[in-house]
């Protein structure tokens, strides 16, 4: 909802905020991504933050508002945000397919017919992909894409291959992609966990979400109702809403939601703060009552890690080759160092093992 009243709980405990008069703060954030998408030459971007802390939120804010922040030649630019946890992007090119559908549901009508084209080559595979991101560069188009949940691409390692990575990246080196990407850890981290060589998780820039200010966190506790547009909650709500949450953005949209439906339904402050608390712990106590899943995830996937191992050890074989002897000469030197090795020893050592 963009127009009209506010909701009556102006707080949101789950789900995405819809309304861009009920999202408080990230004006940094948001100034730096408009400020690289609109430069000489666009620079994609990792969003990086621990879980609830408002990713989602941002990337979804962004692509309602981001008109507002770029006024001249915002034609230019067609600007979509996708849950990569959605079914359609399980496969390659489910993925495509999401992109090209949300790309086009942006794009007026007038414009429709020719940037409809580029897309209608089916299947739409990573070359179709390829060549129309590319055509509607050459219309003047740049699509931005705002991902979110990223991990859930690293669940599907067999279908979004370095391949598939490259060839987003090449995308963005041309100038004729931008991604806005957010992921619980930076992209390289991930990477180097799941043995990926693509130069695509080296992505531009990074932006860190922490918590909200103190002003943005007393601004977020004074969100207004639908019928007074006043605060939703009185001053001392407000306090509790603060004290609750502290500065993080989803605990205080949940002591919020809370406070304001305790005072709704005549119940005491005590009950918002036990609704809030339970809230807290629900995702905690299942996680510790599954840990045996994760262990039998985690050893189920120890041959797949063993299988991507050897190939990129087969792949890179004289640079692992390298890295070993060179690990081996620093060894032989600081045991000569720590005279462990007499100098005799250390060279004969050496001359070994540059042989």
């Amino acid at each position: 909802m963009t127009s009209g009243g506010l909701p009556s709980n102006p707080f949101v405990a789950a789900g995405m905020i819809e309304d861009p008069r009920l999202f408080v703060g990230r004006k940094d954030e948001l100034h730096a991504i408009a400020s690289r998408m609109t430069g000489v030459q666009p620079t994609s971007i990792n969003i990086v933050g621990e879980k609830h802390i408002g990713k989602s939120w941002l990337l979804h804010y962004f692509v309602l508002t981001w008109q507002q922040r770029v006024l001249n030649n915002s034609s230019r630019y067609v600007v979509i945000y996708l849950p990569l946890r959605g079914v359609n992007c399980q496969t390659e090119t489910g993925f495509y397919e999401a992109v090209a559908e949300g790309l086009l549901s942006h794009v007026p009508g007038w414009q429709q017919r020719s940037l409809q084209n580029p897309w209608k080559t089916k299947p739409l595979n990573r070359q179709a992909f390829s060549d129309a991101v590319k055509q509607w560069k050459q219309q003047g188009k740049l699509p931005v894409l705002c991902l979110d949940d990223f991990e859930s691409l690293l669940k599907y390692p067999e279908k979004f291959d370095n391949g598939f990575y490259d060839n987003l990246r090449s995308l963005i080196d041309s100038n004729a992609l931008m991604l806005v990407v957010a992921s619980r850890k930076k992209l390289d981290v991930y990477a180097n966990d799941y043995h990926f060589g693509s130069s695509f998780f080296n992505i531009g820039h990074t932006i860190y979400l922490k918590e909200l200010t103190t002003d943005e966190a007393i601004e977020l506790s004074r969100l207004p109702t639908r019928f007074t547009n006043s605060a939703a909650l009185s001053v001392d709500e407000q306090n509790h809403a603060q004290q609750w949450g502290n500065r993080h953005p989803y605990k205080l949209q949940l002591a919020g939601y809370y406070l304001w439906e305790a005072r709704q339904q005549g119940k005491p402050i005590k009950w918002a703060k036990q609704q809030f608390e339970q809230q807290l712990a629900n995702p905690k106590f299942k996680a510790k009552g599954k840990w045996w899943q994760s262990l039998l995830g985690w050893l189920w996937n120890i041959p797949l890690r063993l299988g991507r191992l050897s190939t990129f050890i087969g792949t890179n074989w004289d640079d692992v080759q390298n890295r070993i002897m060179g690990m081996v000469i620093l060894i032989v030197i600081g045991l000569g160092l720590a005279g462990l090795l007499s100098q005799s020893e250390v060279q004969c050592w050496l001359k070994k093992i540059i042989k």
